[in-house]
C-alpha cells in the first residue's frame, strides 16, 4: 500500500486546507506517478477539450445554392466563455465544366462564419483541389454545437465536387479557456 505524505513549504506562511465538495456521490483524485504541478485552473489559453472528424464520401452540388458537404463535428463547451477554435481541411474541390467555379463555407449551426474557398474561371474541367481555414469562434453558449461545411457551384454551369475520389476533409474543433 502507497503512503500519502503532505509537505509544508519551508518559507511559506499559508495554511494548505484540502476541503470535500458539498456532494453524495464518491469521487477518487488519482495522482500521476511523476512529479508535477496539477493545474487548479482553467487557466486563459488552456485546451479544454477536442473533437475531430473525417468524411470522405464523393459530394456533388449542381447549384448556386450552398449544401452539406457531409463534413461536421459537434462540440459542447464547458463554459460559455470558452473560444472554440475550428480547423478545417476540405478536400477533393472539383468542378466539371471549364469557366465554372465552387465555393466552400464554414457553418455554426446555421450560422455562416467564413466563406474559405471560391474557385472561379478553370480554364481546365476536372482540376482537384483543397482549401483549409482555421477560425476563431466565440459561440457563448454551454449547449451542444455543430460546425459543417457547405459547398455550391460559384457560378457558370456544371456540378461541384467535394471530397472528390474519396478524398478525406477532416474538421478539428478545439475548446480555447477564455
Amino acid at each position: 500500500m502507497s503512503l500519502v505524505q503532505i509537505s509544508g513549504n519551508a518559507s511559506g506562511t499559508g495554511t494548505l486546507t484540502i476541503a470535500a465538495p458539498n456532494t453524495n456521490s464518491n469521487f477518487t483524485l488519482t495522482l500521476p506517478e511523476n512529479t508535477g504541478t496539477l493545474l487548479s485552473t482553467k487557466s486563459a489559453g488552456t485546451v479544454l477539450q477536442v473533437v475531430n472528424a473525417t468524411y470522405s464520401t464523393d459530394t456533388t452540388n449542381g447549384t448556386t445554392t450552398y449544401a452539406d458537404t457531409g463534413l461536421t463535428a459537434t462540440i459542447t463547451p464547458t463554459s460559455a466563455t470558452s473560444k472554440i477554435l475550428v480547423l478545417v481541411n476540405q478536400s477533393g474541390i472539383n468542378i466539371d465544366t471549364i469557366n465554372s467555379g465552387t465555393s466552400v463555407q464554414l457553418l455554426r449551426t446555421s450560422t455562416s462564419l467564413v466563406v474559405f474557398a471560391s474557385f472561379y474561371g478553370f480554364q481546365t474541367a476536372g482540376v482537384v483541389m483543397g482549401a483549409s481555414a482555421c477560425y476563431l469562434d466565440s459561440p457563448a453558449t454551454t449547449s451542444a454545437t455543430t460546425y459543417k461545411t457547405q459547398f455550391k457551384r460559384a457560378g457558370g454551369s456544371g456540378t461541384a465536387y467535394v471530397q472528390n475520389n474519396s478524398s478525406t476533409s477532416t474538421i478539428t474543433l478545439m475548446e480555447i479557456a477564455a
